[in-house]
C-alpha cells in the first residue's frame, strides 16, 4: 500500500504558477491540488481539507484576504500567502487574519517548500487531548491523532480525522448535521451537508468492513450520525 502524500492546494489564477509549482510539489513528495479563483479555492478547502494551502492575494473574483478570512472559519491548517503585493501593511493584514506565512513574488521554490514544511511541523506539534476510544478493533487515539485497526495505522485526511474524533468523543450519541458542520467547518457552513456526506463516505470506505452496510458510523436519517459502540 502506497503512503498517503500530504495535499497542498495552490489557489492562484496564473497558469504559469501552477505549471511551475505542480511538478515542484510533486517532486517534493506532496500531492498538488489546484484552484483558479477564490470561490473555487474555498470549495476545495472544504471538500479536500488539504494539509496546507498556498494562497495568492490577487484573485479574479475576490480579494485573497477575504478568502483567508472565510477559510479560517473552518480550516486550521497552514495557509501560506503568495503575492506580488510587497507592502508591509498587506503582510500584517494577512497575518492578522490568520495567515501562517507570507512569500513574495517572484520567489524561489526552495523557500516556498521550506515555509510549507515549517507550517506542517507547527500544526503537527499542536496538542490535542482526549484519550483512546476503541470500537471493534478500531482504535482512535485522540491524544496522538492516530487511528488504527488491530495495530495497523489507518491514514486519514485532516477533515476525516476531525469528524471521526468528534464522533468518538461523543460515541453512542447522535450528532446532528448542524452540530457537526458548525464544529468542523464553522458557522458559515451549516447548510453545506454535502461536505459532511463526502467525508462520512470517505471514512466508511477506510474504516468499515462493508462500506455499503456501515456498522461503525451510523446514519440517523434526517438528523445526523453517530459512532456505534455496539459492534
Amino acid at each position: 500500500m502506497s503512503a498517503v502524500r500530504p495535499q497542498v492546494l495552490v489557489i492562484d489564477d496564473e497558469p504559469q504558477i501552477h505549471r511551475f509549482l505542480s511538478p515542484a510539489l510533486d517532486a517534493a513528495g506532496y500531492e498538488p491540488k489546484r484552484a483558479d479563483s477564490g470561490q473555487e479555492g474555498l470549495r476545495a478547502i472544504a471538500l479536500w481539507s488539504p494539509d496546507a494551502v498556498v494562497l495568492d492575494l490577487g484573485l479574479p473574483d475576490m480579494d485573497g484576504k477575504d478568502v483567508l478570512k472565510r477559510a479560517r472559519e473552518f480550516y486550521e491548517g497552514p495557509i501560506i500567502i503568495l503575492s506580488a503585493r510587497d507592502r508591509e501593511a498587506e503582510k500584517i493584514a494577512a497575518l492578522d487574519l490568520g495567515a501562517s506565512d507570507y512569500v513574495e513574488k517572484p520567489f524561489g521554490v526552495g523557500e516556498l517548500l521550506a515555509r510549507i514544511r515549517a507550517g506542517l511541523r507547527q500544526r503537527a506539534l499542536r496538542p490535542v487531548a482526549g484519550g483512546v476510544v476503541t470500537v471493534d478493533g478500531i482504535s482512535i487515539d485522540l491524544d496522538r491523532r492516530i487511528v488504527s485497526r488491530d495495530g495497523e495505522r489507518i491514514r486519514l485526511r485532516p477533515k476525516e480525522y476531525e469528524v471521526l474524533a468528534y464522533l468518538a468523543r461523543n460515541a453512542g450519541k447522535v450528532l446532528g448535521h448542524v452540530d457537526l458542520l458548525t464544529t468542523i467547518w464553522g458557522a458559515g457552513h451549516v447548510h453545506d451537508v454535502q461536505y459532511l456526506r463526502v467525508v462520512i463516505g470517505q471514512l466508511r470506505h477506510k474504516l468499515e468492513i462493508d462500506p455499503a452496510q456501515p456498522a461503525l458510523i451510523l446514519t440517523e436519517p434526517g438528523v445526523g450520525y453517530r459512532l456505534s459502540m455496539e459492534i
